[in-house]
């Protein structure tokens, strides 16, 4: 039998938030350096995208982890049960101390293909799918999801459901899909939350999303909120990716940190063409689908993460439309060298 991580963490744990196009392999290896949360979620995979033998090269590659990953969470998605089964007892094997269900991505894609919050407003197919992965993996199985769908007052009949399947862990996202990040979390609202989990499953670790910036914010809540878990940070580690300590970085060591993003992103690139270009040795079929060539990692998803480093400072944005302009790691590099850092 499986340990499980959640009875194994400290109370007040924290929790990087998965994040589509963020949380990768390779920025967990940087926030790691910067300073690691208690517990890593990988971004969303689709499990369906798994089960077909189109996309499964495609979740494999979303699954990946680093040495300094663990402990990680391997978050899904999907509505097919059976889908999830398959996933679910591929995912001990892959090193993973568990898995979590999305039930709360608001992107109207995943919502539009039955998933994320959308499970919101199927609960039948949401129990399902819970139960198919649960019974395929010795792996501890925990949910992510939103107050509602519409209307906050969702809750109070949405948890439940949840809850009475006794998961591992419950994630939420004080917010509905419909407010997504517009309005204020409802920190309010802990208090019934709370009262939900402990009378119907006291054993299930609660853990607080949305509108949680650093470790300082999460020690106030966990002094609020004592019967409250755990802690999950999301946007905050765009204003501070040493947002899990009580550090206060200096403009150049976050220059350190965006050069060391710099390097990894480089070695899993490499990483990447030398496995695509052994496996297209290896099977004709994939070579033609890949039409022949031989592909790493996109550059312009890096992008995105520039204002996590070049912010704050006289000059900052004039830097990071420069950078912006750039088509390649190195001449990142020699714009940085150039502006002196």
């Amino acid at each position: 039998m499986s340990k499980n991580i959640w009875a194994e963490l400290p109370q007040g744990f924290t929790i990087l938030a998965p994040m589509e196009g963020v949380t990768d392999v390779v920025f967990r290896q940087v926030v790691a350096k910067a300073g690691r949360p208690d517990l890593f979620f990988t971004e969303f995979t689709n499990v369906s995208s798994f089960a077909s033998e189109k996309g499964r090269e495609n979740a494999l590659e979303r699954l990946e982890v680093a040495p300094t990953d663990a402990p990680i969470i391997a978050q899904i998605w999907g509505k097919n049960p059976e889908h999830f089964a398959e996933l679910a007892g591929a995912l001990e094997g892959l090193g993973f101390a568990g898995l979590d269900i999305n039930m709360g991505c608001p992107d109207r894609h995943v919502n539009a293909a039955g998933g994320g919050a959308a499970m919101i407003r199927t609960p039948e197919l949401a129990v399902e799918c819970l139960r198919q992965a649960r019974a395929a993996t010795e792996l501890p199985v925990s949910v992510k999801t939103r107050l509602g769908y519409t209307y906050v007052e969702e809750f109070r009949e949405w948890l439940p459901v949840l809850l009475r399947e006794k998961p591992a862990a419950l994630t939420v996202h004080l917010r509905t899909r419909k407010e997504m990040s517009k309005v204020p979390a409802h920190f309010e609202l802990i208090p019934e939350i709370v009262r939900l989990r402990d009378s119907v499953a006291p054993e299930t670790r609660l853990v607080i999303n949305g509108d949680i910036k650093d470790l300082r914010q999460c020690r106030e809540l966990a002094a609020q909120y004592p019967e409250v878990n755990g802690y999950m940070i999301g946007r905050g580690v765009f204003e501070n990716p040493y947002c899990f300590t009580e550090h206060e970085p200096t403009v150049e060591e976050l220059f350190g940190l965006f050069r060391l993003h710099l390097d990894l992103f480089d070695a899993q690139d490499m990483k990447r063409l030398a496995e695509t270009s052994e496996k297209m040795r290896e099977d004709p079929a994939f070579a033609l689908k890949m039409d022949g060539k031989v592909r790493g990692l996109p550059f312009e998803p890096l992008k995105h993460y520039f204002k996590i480093y070049v912010a704050g400072f006289p000059g900052a944005a004039e830097l990071r439309a420069r950078l912006m302009e750039c088509k390649t790691t190195e001449e990142v590099r020699a714009v940085l060298t150039e502006a002196g850092h």
